[in-house]
């Protein structure tokens, strides 16, 4: 190579450089150079809550991890800061900066918040996550947060709850009426159409209250969830399916005034890790509930699946409430519609792409 041509060489090598070392100055900040965030965040479960509470620390841990500790959000466990129930309210005043939570609570307030939250006879979970992500939830979830000042993350979500315990069999839903039960969200009005006394209490009054007698029957979350609440000491009969909560969502809401101040990075660092958490509950989940359910015989619990002419009146039951409830609301309504639309097609996927629930395999029946 003569002269010029190793010049050339040199002069290309040092430009080239000049500019990957400019295009990756403006891509990579230093991790001290970061924006740092500390936050205390209350949480509606007790973090040592499987399922409902244990999805937070591990969010929040990978938060700081990933921001190399610029990220630093600490737990407030129920009570602590703020009561369960109002977490939104003290996220919307700024009075925290952000929570986490299972939105439902809050219905009184935002009447569409169960639609994102639980429905009754709604989609599954990873069908929830299909429309969240991809066709249009997330955008409808913020624009129904907008007045109140609120950016929701899905940060969580669960398998179907069971459809109870209960202290007495349930033959059929004239067993219902003037039953003395806890239930929450839009399955609470279902049950209450079906002439059931419905009171919504804190997770960790139900035990009690059906130890009492004060209720005959309580739903509240996964087997795993309600085992360690204690619900099979008092109540013999679980049922199932969980038709009332399909899916259980948990959201991480930050004051929108706060996020919207947020660097792009830091932003995305929140979006990452809240998609993960969605993830990481879920499989959670699913992973735990079949070992406690193998476990009821020693308990002398039974599991009871729900008949399907009760099923069929439940969502019948279940459709008039949710269409009084677009009625109502101009939200609720649009957010409805969003979703059944979502379903038509999915459906298709559903009825053509997965083998029936109760296919035969012989896989498991190998010794």
């Amino acid at each position: 190579m003569n002269n010029q041509g190793l010049l050339r060489r040199v002069v290309m090598s040092v430009v080239g450089g000049a500019v990957a070392a400019a295009v990756l100055g403006a891509t990579v900040v230093p991790a001290d150079a970061q924006e740092r965030v500390r936050w205390r965040v209350p949480i509606a479960f007790p973090s040592a809550l499987p399922a409902l509470g244990d999805t937070a620390p591990w969010v929040f841990e990978q938060l700081n991890i990933v921001s190399g500790g610029n990220i630093e959000l600490r737990i407030s466990e129920p009570g602590q800061l703020v009561p369960p129930f109002q977490i939104m309210e003290a996220v919307k005043d700024r009075k925290v900066q952000a929570g986490f939570t299972w939105i439902g609570y809050d219905a009184g307030k935002i009447p569409a918040l169960p639609l994102i939250s639980a429905v009754p006879f709604g989609m599954e979970p990873w069908e929830f996550t299909a429309w969240w992500y991809h066709a249009g939830g997330k955008e409808l979830g913020q624009e129904l947060y907008e007045p109140h000042n609120v950016h929701p993350l899905l940060c969580g979500i669960i398998s179907p709850e069971t459809a109870g315990w209960f202290r007495f069999e349930i033959t059929s839903l004239d067993d219902v009426r003037g039953l003395k039960i806890r239930f929450a969200g839009l399955g609470g009005k279902v049950m209450q159409e079906l002439g059931a006394s419905v009171t919504e209490l804190p997770g960790a009054e139900i035990y009690q209250a059906l130890e009492r007698g004060a209720i005959d029957a309580a739903e509240f979350s996964l087997p795993e969830v309600d085992q360690q609440l204690g619900f099979d000491r008092v109540a013999k009969y679980n049922y199932f399916p969980g038709w009332h909560q399909t899916f259980t969502t948990m959201h991480l809401l930050v004051n929108k005034g706060l996020w919207d101040g947020l660097e792009p990075q830091t932003q995305a660092l929140f979006n990452m890790a809240c998609m993960a958490g969605t993830m990481y509950g879920l499989s959670k989940a699913e992973a735990n509930q079949g070992p406690v359910i193998a476990g009821f015989p020693d308990k002398g619990v039974t599991p009871v699946v729900l008949p399907e002419d009760i099923l069929m009146e439940l969502e019948r039951v279940s459709t008039q409430v949710l269409r009084q409830e677009a009625e109502k609301d101009e939200m609720f309504n649009k957010i409805l519609e969003s979703q059944i639309a979502f379903r038509k097609n999915y459906d298709l996927w559903k009825q053509y792409g997965y083998l029936p629930r109760d296919f035969p395999t012989t896989l498991y029946d190998r010794e």
